[in-house]
């Protein structure tokens, strides 16, 4: 396994390209990030025949089950960074362990207007787990173990924001708490647009397109106040990790082109979204590219039937 620093040293390592780079890191040493819970946040496959639901697939609670996990994080993460607190008790019960919060408090915005992104976007992630709880009913599971402390240090360490010996406090200012959302958001996209092909339930799939939609908005909010902020450099190191993590393919993209313009809505060649497998945004989210069933943001795993990362080096 490499340590801390030889991962910091591979990810801050010329290459003579991005792709070239991110090559690099996925075959010379970002396995070893799943041991110390090292990368942050949630993977992708592309448009490829793992979109196309297999014979057997999962179930559409399953996959509504799996967005749950994905939207508690996501609620967890803004409700501190707003309100100082997370969701309420009643929100968080259901099938399998559940489990609380680690780390996590209240933004000091200097910024007004990033404020009030943090607020609405805090609001749409409590309603989306208000919405697939209700959905799912009795079948919903509850909100598992959630790290919002270690996972982020290890995240930024791998990615070289910062030295093996510092830690990285998403909450500590609004430039971390950008760079800590812009973690979640992209990821956001790419696992709904992924599992739409798997939903049968047609009014499923619209409430589905309705949060991707959601998502979308997010993602390119928190992108163009990056983008704004001038966090380049910073954010292509997250997206390297990001993409080193969730499988072969290059999809991930920075906030800015190679030939520095505008890249504030990461698309492929025809203008469309990226899609990412569930196993692959469990990658990200366990911290990961090896197989795995916990890590990173969910030490103990998620809840539900789909758990399990993709092995991608």
């Amino acid at each position: 396994m490499f340590g801390k620093k030889v991962v910091a040293d591979m990810i801050s390592r010329s290459a003579e390209n991005e792709h070239d780079r991110r090559s690099f890191l996925r075959s010379a040493g970002v396995a070893g990030l799943g041991t110390v819970g090292a990368v942050a946040l949630a993977g992708a496959s592309t448009q490829s025949a793992s979109a196309i639901p297999p014979a057997g697939g999962p179930s559409d609670g399953a996959i509504l089950n799996f967005a749950l996990n994905l939207e508690y994080l996501e609620a967890q993460f803004y409700s501190y960074a707003y309100w100082g607190e997370g969701l309420d008790s009643s929100d968080l019960t259901g099938k399998g362990t559940q489990g609380g919060v680690t780390g996590g408090h209240r933004v000091k915005f200097k910024t007004k207007a990033i404020k009030e992104y943090a607020r609405e976007i805090a609001m749409d992630e409590r309603n989306h787990v208000k919405f697939l709880r209700g959905a799912l009913g009795d079948a919903k599971v509850s909100q598992p173990a959630i790290d919002l402390k270690t996972s982020f240090t290890a995240a930024a360490r791998a990615a070289g924001l910062i030295s093996s010996k510092q830690t990285f406090d998403p909450f500590a200012n609004e430039n971390n708490f950008l760079l800590g959302a812009f973690i979640f958001e992209d990821v956001g996209v790419t696992a709904y647009k992924g599992a739409a092909p798997l939903i049968t339930n047609a009014n499923y799939l619209e409430a589905a397109a309705g949060i991707l939609a959601v998502e979308a908005y997010h993602a390119g909010i928190i992108r163009s106040a990056l983008y704004r902020k001038g966090l380049f450099t910073e954010v292509k190191k997250i997206s390297n990790v990001r993409d080193a993590v969730d499988g072969s393919s290059d999809d991930d993209q920075p906030i800015r082109s190679s030939r520095k313009h505008a890249n504030l809505v990461p698309t492929d060649d025809n203008s469309i979204v990226y899609s990412r497998t569930a196993a692959n945004v469990l990658n990200v989210v366990y911290l990961t590219p090896a197989k795995a069933t916990k890590g990173g943001f969910y030490p103990n795993g998620v809840n539900g039937e789909i758990n399990t990362s993709n092995k991608n080096a």
